[in-house]
Protein backbone atom coordinates (compact mmCIF):
# COMPACT_ATOMS: atom_id res chain seq x y z
CA UNK A 1 0.00 0.00 0.00
CA UNK A 2 2.74 2.59 1.04
CA UNK A 3 4.80 1.80 -2.07
CA UNK A 4 1.74 1.93 -4.50
CA UNK A 5 1.47 5.82 -3.17
CA UNK A 6 4.65 6.49 -3.11
CA UNK A 7 4.39 5.29 -7.42
CA UNK A 8 2.06 7.90 -7.91
CA UNK A 9 3.46 10.32 -5.46
CA UNK A 10 7.00 9.84 -7.90
CA UNK A 11 4.51 10.64 -10.94
CA UNK A 12 2.81 13.02 -10.38
CA UNK A 13 6.35 14.96 -9.29
CA UNK A 14 7.45 14.33 -12.76
CA UNK A 15 4.34 15.07 -14.33
CA UNK A 16 4.30 18.68 -12.15
CA UNK A 17 7.90 18.67 -13.71
CA UNK A 18 7.43 18.94 -16.92
CA UNK A 19 4.51 21.04 -16.79
CA UNK A 20 6.78 23.31 -14.63
CA UNK A 21 9.62 23.28 -17.53
CA UNK A 22 7.06 23.93 -20.67
CA UNK A 23 5.79 26.99 -18.95
CA UNK A 24 9.07 28.26 -17.73
CA UNK A 25 10.30 27.69 -21.96
CA UNK A 26 7.25 29.49 -23.26
CA UNK A 27 7.81 32.93 -24.58
CA UNK A 28 4.31 34.84 -25.33
CA UNK A 29 4.37 36.63 -28.38
CA UNK A 30 5.07 40.13 -28.40
CA UNK A 31 2.04 42.79 -28.14
CA UNK A 32 1.13 44.47 -31.56
CA UNK A 33 2.47 48.20 -30.99
CA UNK A 34 -0.17 50.54 -30.49
CA UNK A 35 0.64 52.34 -34.07
CA UNK A 36 1.99 50.82 -36.93
CA UNK A 37 5.31 52.20 -37.84
CA UNK A 38 6.12 54.73 -40.14
CA UNK A 39 8.07 52.61 -43.09
CA UNK A 40 10.76 54.96 -45.28
CA UNK A 41 9.07 55.29 -48.65
CA UNK A 42 11.73 55.76 -50.98
CA UNK A 43 14.19 53.15 -51.77
CA UNK A 44 17.54 54.84 -50.45
CA UNK A 45 16.36 57.04 -47.57
CA UNK A 46 17.49 58.97 -44.52
CA UNK A 47 15.61 58.67 -41.31
CA UNK A 48 15.75 61.98 -39.39
CA UNK A 49 13.71 63.30 -36.11
CA UNK A 50 11.87 66.62 -37.02
CA UNK A 51 10.15 69.26 -34.80
CA UNK A 52 7.42 71.50 -36.10
CA UNK A 53 8.47 75.55 -35.88
CA UNK A 54 6.74 78.25 -37.09
CA UNK A 55 7.44 80.05 -40.25
CA UNK A 56 10.68 81.76 -40.33
CA UNK A 57 11.41 79.99 -36.71
CA UNK A 58 9.99 81.08 -33.27
CA UNK A 59 10.94 84.49 -31.73
CA UNK A 60 11.96 84.33 -28.22
CA UNK A 61 11.07 87.21 -26.62
CA UNK A 62 12.35 88.30 -23.25
CA UNK A 63 13.06 91.99 -21.55
CA UNK A 64 15.96 94.37 -22.43
CA UNK A 65 16.00 95.94 -18.99
CA UNK A 66 15.26 93.70 -15.66
CA UNK A 67 12.12 95.12 -13.76
CA UNK A 68 8.95 94.28 -12.13
CA UNK A 69 6.41 93.38 -14.72
CA UNK A 70 3.20 95.58 -14.37
CA UNK A 71 0.69 94.26 -16.61
CA UNK A 72 0.47 92.21 -19.59
CA UNK A 73 -1.38 92.96 -22.76
CA UNK A 74 -1.79 89.54 -24.72
CA UNK A 75 -2.85 86.11 -23.97
CA UNK A 76 -2.15 82.67 -25.91
CA UNK A 77 -3.46 82.45 -29.44
CA UNK A 78 -3.55 86.25 -29.89
CA UNK A 79 -3.05 87.32 -33.18
CA UNK A 80 -0.20 90.44 -33.21
CA UNK A 81 0.87 93.38 -35.19
CA UNK A 82 4.47 94.67 -35.28
CA UNK A 83 4.60 97.10 -32.69
CA UNK A 84 1.57 95.69 -30.58
CA UNK A 85 1.98 95.87 -26.65
CA UNK A 86 3.18 92.69 -25.39
CA UNK A 87 4.02 93.76 -21.54
CA UNK A 88 4.93 96.66 -19.52
CA UNK A 89 7.43 96.89 -16.65
CA UNK A 90 7.44 99.19 -13.66
CA UNK A 91 8.59 102.97 -15.45
CA UNK A 92 8.43 105.15 -11.72
CA UNK A 93 12.25 104.49 -11.43
CA UNK A 94 13.45 105.19 -14.99
CA UNK A 95 10.71 108.62 -15.24
CA UNK A 96 12.19 109.55 -11.76
CA UNK A 97 16.23 109.76 -13.28
CA UNK A 98 14.91 111.31 -16.64
CA UNK A 99 13.26 114.04 -14.44
CA UNK A 100 16.38 114.72 -12.79
CA UNK A 101 18.63 114.41 -16.14
CA UNK A 102 15.93 117.11 -17.30
CA UNK A 103 16.61 119.58 -14.43
CA UNK A 104 20.31 119.06 -14.59
CA UNK A 105 20.17 120.22 -17.98
CA UNK A 106 18.35 123.55 -17.40
CA UNK A 107 21.15 123.87 -14.08
CA UNK A 108 24.33 123.40 -16.81
CA UNK A 109 22.15 125.92 -19.14
CA UNK A 110 21.89 128.56 -17.01
CA UNK A 111 25.66 128.24 -16.19
CA UNK A 112 26.34 128.29 -19.90
CA UNK A 113 24.72 131.39 -20.32
CA UNK A 114 26.83 132.62 -16.81
CA UNK A 115 30.05 131.48 -18.50
CA UNK A 116 29.21 133.67 -21.66
CA UNK A 117 28.94 136.65 -19.57
CA UNK A 118 31.66 136.09 -17.56
CA UNK A 119 33.64 135.77 -21.15
CA UNK A 120 32.35 138.71 -22.45
CA UNK A 121 33.33 140.63 -18.99
CA UNK A 122 36.88 139.53 -19.33
CA UNK A 123 37.23 140.30 -23.17
CA UNK A 124 36.01 143.53 -22.60
CA UNK A 125 38.46 143.51 -19.79
CA UNK A 126 41.30 142.48 -22.01
CA UNK A 127 40.21 145.49 -24.74
CA UNK A 128 40.30 148.18 -22.29
CA UNK A 129 43.74 147.38 -21.16
CA UNK A 130 45.09 147.11 -24.54
CA UNK A 131 43.46 150.83 -25.69
CA UNK A 132 45.26 151.75 -22.00
CA UNK A 133 48.79 150.16 -22.93
CA UNK A 134 49.16 152.70 -25.81
CA UNK A 135 49.49 155.71 -23.57
CA UNK A 136 51.27 153.61 -21.31
CA UNK A 137 48.61 153.74 -18.58
CA UNK A 138 48.49 149.78 -17.74
CA UNK A 139 51.68 147.47 -17.62
CA UNK A 140 52.87 144.62 -19.34
CA UNK A 141 51.76 142.54 -15.88
CA UNK A 142 47.84 143.48 -16.19
CA UNK A 143 47.82 142.97 -20.25
CA UNK A 144 48.57 139.15 -19.59
CA UNK A 145 46.34 138.88 -16.67
CA UNK A 146 43.74 140.22 -18.50
CA UNK A 147 44.68 138.06 -21.61
CA UNK A 148 44.87 135.07 -18.99
CA UNK A 149 41.24 135.41 -17.98
CA UNK A 150 40.07 135.75 -21.15
CA UNK A 151 41.57 132.12 -21.65
CA UNK A 152 39.97 131.05 -18.31
CA UNK A 153 36.60 132.43 -19.35
CA UNK A 154 36.47 130.86 -22.61
CA UNK A 155 37.82 127.18 -21.48
CA UNK A 156 35.09 127.40 -18.75
CA UNK A 157 32.22 127.86 -21.19
CA UNK A 158 33.81 125.14 -23.18
CA UNK A 159 33.71 122.79 -20.87
CA UNK A 160 29.87 124.10 -19.33
CA UNK A 161 28.99 123.33 -22.85
CA UNK A 162 30.36 119.73 -23.42
CA UNK A 163 28.65 119.20 -19.79
CA UNK A 164 24.98 120.46 -21.11
CA UNK A 165 25.98 118.14 -24.15
CA UNK A 166 26.81 114.58 -21.91
CA UNK A 167 23.66 115.98 -20.19
CA UNK A 168 21.35 115.79 -23.22
CA UNK A 169 22.99 112.79 -24.12
CA UNK A 170 22.43 111.09 -20.98
CA UNK A 171 18.67 112.33 -20.99
CA UNK A 172 18.09 110.66 -24.61
CA UNK A 173 19.65 107.17 -23.10
CA UNK A 174 17.53 107.61 -20.19
CA UNK A 175 13.91 107.97 -22.66
CA UNK A 176 15.24 105.04 -24.48
CA UNK A 177 15.49 102.65 -21.27
CA UNK A 178 12.55 104.08 -20.41
CA UNK A 179 10.67 102.87 -23.74
CA UNK A 180 12.08 99.70 -23.13
CA UNK A 181 10.20 99.01 -20.68
CA UNK A 182 7.41 98.32 -22.75
CA UNK A 183 8.42 95.42 -24.66
CA UNK A 184 6.85 95.54 -28.19
CA UNK A 185 6.30 92.84 -30.69
CA UNK A 186 9.24 92.62 -33.38
CA UNK A 187 7.20 91.11 -36.22
CA UNK A 188 3.81 90.08 -37.49
CA UNK A 189 2.96 86.72 -35.36
CA UNK A 190 0.44 84.70 -32.87
CA UNK A 191 1.60 84.46 -28.98
CA UNK A 192 2.28 80.47 -28.69
CA UNK A 193 3.27 80.78 -25.17
CA UNK A 194 3.17 83.51 -22.39
CA UNK A 195 5.36 82.78 -19.23
CA UNK A 196 4.91 85.75 -17.08
CA UNK A 197 2.64 87.29 -15.11
CA UNK A 198 2.03 91.01 -13.82
CA UNK A 199 3.63 91.31 -10.35
CA UNK A 200 6.49 89.31 -11.57
CA UNK A 201 10.48 90.11 -11.88
CA UNK A 202 11.32 90.00 -15.71
CA UNK A 203 15.18 88.74 -15.40
CA UNK A 204 17.75 89.13 -18.31
CA UNK A 205 18.81 85.65 -18.76
CA UNK A 206 15.82 83.74 -17.33
CA UNK A 207 15.91 80.15 -18.64
CA UNK A 208 13.02 79.86 -20.72
CA UNK A 209 11.40 83.37 -22.73
CA UNK A 210 8.87 85.76 -21.59
CA UNK A 211 6.53 85.46 -24.54
CA UNK A 212 6.92 83.00 -27.42
CA UNK A 213 5.64 83.89 -30.91
CA UNK A 214 5.69 82.90 -33.91
CA UNK A 215 3.94 82.94 -37.56
CA UNK A 216 1.52 79.57 -38.09
CA UNK A 217 -0.20 80.62 -40.68
CA UNK A 218 2.90 78.94 -42.17
CA UNK A 219 4.77 76.36 -41.01
CA UNK A 220 8.42 74.33 -41.33
CA UNK A 221 10.08 71.17 -39.70
CA UNK A 222 13.63 71.64 -38.81
CA UNK A 223 14.68 67.41 -39.18
CA UNK A 224 17.74 66.67 -37.08
CA UNK A 225 20.02 63.99 -39.18
CA UNK A 226 23.00 62.06 -37.73
CA UNK A 227 25.93 63.20 -38.41
CA UNK A 228 27.15 59.93 -39.91
CA UNK A 229 24.62 60.32 -42.07
CA UNK A 230 25.57 64.25 -42.89
CA UNK A 231 27.12 63.48 -46.33
CA UNK A 232 24.37 61.66 -47.94
CA UNK A 233 22.27 64.78 -47.16
CA UNK A 234 22.03 66.39 -50.98
CA UNK A 235 20.52 70.43 -51.38
CA UNK A 236 17.10 70.32 -53.00
CA UNK A 237 16.80 66.58 -51.68
CA UNK A 238 12.71 64.79 -51.63
CA UNK A 239 11.35 64.29 -48.20
CA UNK A 240 8.49 63.51 -46.34
CA UNK A 241 7.02 63.14 -42.70
CA UNK A 242 4.00 61.66 -40.60
CA UNK A 243 3.03 62.20 -37.32
CA UNK A 244 3.38 59.92 -35.01
CA UNK A 245 1.27 57.04 -34.20
CA UNK A 246 -0.31 57.84 -37.98
CA UNK A 247 1.34 56.27 -41.03
CA UNK A 248 -1.48 56.43 -43.03
CA UNK A 249 -0.83 60.76 -42.87
CA UNK A 250 2.08 61.51 -45.07
CA UNK A 251 3.40 64.91 -45.40
CA UNK A 252 5.18 66.06 -48.22
CA UNK A 253 8.10 68.79 -47.56
CA UNK A 254 9.96 71.36 -49.67
CA UNK A 255 13.38 71.88 -49.25
CA UNK A 256 14.36 74.91 -47.89
CA UNK A 257 18.16 74.74 -46.54
CA UNK A 258 20.73 73.36 -45.00
CA UNK A 259 22.09 74.81 -41.80
CA UNK A 260 26.11 74.56 -42.18
CA UNK A 261 26.98 74.14 -39.04
CA UNK A 262 27.03 70.71 -37.51
CA UNK A 263 25.50 70.84 -33.72
CA UNK A 264 25.27 68.82 -30.39
CA UNK A 265 21.44 67.21 -30.58
CA UNK A 266 18.84 68.93 -28.38
CA UNK A 267 15.60 67.57 -29.31
CA UNK A 268 15.32 64.32 -27.20
CA UNK A 269 12.26 61.11 -28.31
CA UNK A 270 12.62 60.04 -24.52
CA UNK A 271 13.04 56.72 -26.44
CA UNK A 272 15.43 54.21 -24.35
CA UNK A 273 17.87 53.58 -27.59
CA UNK A 274 18.43 57.42 -28.38
CA UNK A 275 21.96 58.47 -28.58
CA UNK A 276 22.45 61.90 -26.41
CA UNK A 277 25.82 62.47 -27.33
CA UNK A 278 25.92 62.52 -31.21
CA UNK A 279 25.76 65.60 -33.18
CA UNK A 280 23.07 66.23 -35.98
CA UNK A 281 22.82 68.26 -39.25
CA UNK A 282 20.04 70.15 -39.23
CA UNK A 283 17.81 70.66 -42.59
CA UNK A 284 14.76 73.22 -42.53
CA UNK A 285 11.72 72.10 -44.73
CA UNK A 286 8.59 73.97 -45.42
CA UNK A 287 4.66 72.82 -45.63
CA UNK A 288 1.40 73.02 -46.31
CA UNK A 289 -1.33 72.72 -43.59
CA UNK A 290 -3.24 69.69 -43.95
CA UNK A 291 -6.69 68.61 -42.75
CA UNK A 292 -4.84 66.91 -39.51
CA UNK A 293 -3.70 69.93 -37.00
CA UNK A 294 0.02 69.79 -36.77
CA UNK A 295 0.99 72.30 -33.63
CA UNK A 296 4.23 74.42 -33.47
CA UNK A 297 7.02 71.91 -31.39
CA UNK A 298 5.17 68.51 -32.19
CA UNK A 299 7.54 66.04 -33.49
CA UNK A 300 7.72 64.04 -36.36
CA UNK A 301 9.41 61.21 -38.43
CA UNK A 302 11.01 62.37 -41.05
CA UNK A 303 12.70 60.27 -44.48
CA UNK A 304 14.68 61.83 -46.53
CA UNK A 305 15.62 60.17 -49.98
CA UNK A 306 19.37 60.00 -50.50
CA UNK A 307 19.19 58.94 -54.20
CA UNK A 308 20.39 56.17 -55.71
CA UNK A 309 22.69 53.66 -53.39
CA UNK A 310 26.53 54.75 -53.94
CA UNK A 311 28.46 51.89 -55.86
CA UNK A 312 30.86 49.97 -54.17
CA UNK A 313 34.89 50.80 -55.31
CA UNK A 314 36.01 48.04 -56.81
CA UNK A 315 38.48 45.96 -54.46
CA UNK A 316 42.03 46.34 -55.42
CA UNK A 317 43.96 43.57 -56.89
Amino acid sequence: MFKRFSVWLALAGIVAAVLLVKKVRHTDPPPPPLAEPARAPFQNSIGARGIVESFQENVRIAPAVAGLVTKVNVKVGDALKTGDVLFEQDPRDAEALVKIQEALIHTLGAQVGQAQVTLADKKDSWERMEKLSASQVSSLDERQRARFAVETATSQLAVTRAELAAAQVQVARSKVQLDLLTVQAPRDGTVLQVNIRAGEYAALHASEPALLLGQIDELQLRADVDEDNASRVRPGCRAVSYLKGRRDHEIPLTFVRIEPYILPKKSLTGESSERVDTRVLQIIFRFEKTKTPVYVGQQVDVFIDAGEPATPAPAPR
